[in-house]
């Protein structure tokens, strides 16, 4: 009878966990943590489109001009590329080449780093602020919410990549890498409506 008990519970009568099902309600909690950031962006885009249609012309009152294309248009090319990037290192991951996955994962990491970069350099030349009327209160609440979750999204492939570098991440034990990967091809997909909304309609 002990022995049944046991065996059905583990040692110290902890109940063994199924290491797919694990799996399974990690993804899942990301996916939900991510459908929760979707309706909160949802709603910023919302207020933003609001406000944009009670104004006769945009920006309002002609006093200030939208950013050029030039820098978000190169913040776009680096932040899909990331998105790339990252995908070819779950790939490696799975083909169980550590080499190509590391090559992969620090890519990941400049390519954001660039892009956060360019986005401070970009707030700093604007020629307008956060205070500057609802354009740029709601400009920069947008675009400073997004390189928030930018920098949350580094410092997790940081994180990751690090585990990797010690051997933590191989192709049977790749949960946390694929779960960031989420993560970021969201803020990817978000910039992509932001681009199109702020810089582009």
């Amino acid at each position: 009878m002990t022995s049944d008990v046991t065996a059905s519970h583990g040692t110290l009568g902890h109940v063994e966990e199924d290491p797919a099902e694990a799996r399974d309600r990690m993804l899942l909690g990301v996916k939900l943590g991510i459908v929760s950031e979707v309706m909160l962006f949802g709603a910023l885009f919302a207020a933003y489109f609001v406000v944009r249609s009670e104004s006769p012309d945009w920006p309002p009152g002609g006093e200030l001009e939208r950013p050029e294309l030039l820098l978000p248009g190169l913040n776009t090319l680096l932040l899909v590329s990331s998105s790339v990037t990252m995908q070819l290192a779950i790939w490696a991951t799975r083909a169980s080449d550590r080499a190509r996955m590391m090559r992969w994962l620090y890519s990941t990491i400049v390519l954001g780093g660039i892009f956060l970069l360019i986005q401070m350099y970009e707030f700093a030349t604007n020629g307008f602020g956060l205070a500057d009327g609802v354009f740029g209160s709601t400009f920069y609440t947008l675009t400073g919410f997004h390189g928030a979750h930018v920098l949350v999204g580094l410092l997790l492939i940081a994180i990751v990549t690090n585990r990797a570098r010690r051997g933590y991440v191989s192709a049977d034990r790749e949960t946390a890498l694929e779960s960031v990967s989420y993560y970021w091809h969201f803020v990817d997909v978000v910039w992509l409506f932001l681009f199109s909304t702020l810089y582009v309609l």
